[in-house]
């Protein structure tokens, strides 16, 4: 195998494919090397699977993460989102602990 200005090449003798190797060759996405620090709403509501609506009604009623604006942006630290989650753990076993 060689490489020829972005292209791939095997020579296996009677079949020579040429296959391409660059993203906007083939139409397959890079993977990212950047962890993410901080989710925008509708990350952390894949992430967390749940519906943009229900992250809303949290908010509303004070049971949502702590976010924080970033010019026109609203986002959640990954900390905000961990401490959300020990404390939505943390009021379900106390929900269940008191029936």
């Amino acid at each position: 195998m060689y490489l020829i200005r972005g292209l791939q090449q095997r020579s296996s003798g009677k079949d020579a494919n040429i296959m391409a190797t660059r993203p906007e060759i083939t139409g397959r996405k890079t993977q990212s090397t950047v962890t993410l620090m901080a989710y925008s709403i509708e990350q952390f509501c894949q992430a967390h699977g749940i519906s943009i609506d229900l992250y809303f009604k949290m908010q509303r009623q004070g049971l949502g993460p702590a976010t924080m604006k970033v010019g026109s942006r609203t986002l959640i630290s990954v900390e905000a989102a961990a401490a959300w989650r020990r404390e939505r753990e943390s009021d379900a076993k106390n929900f269940t602990a008191a029936e």
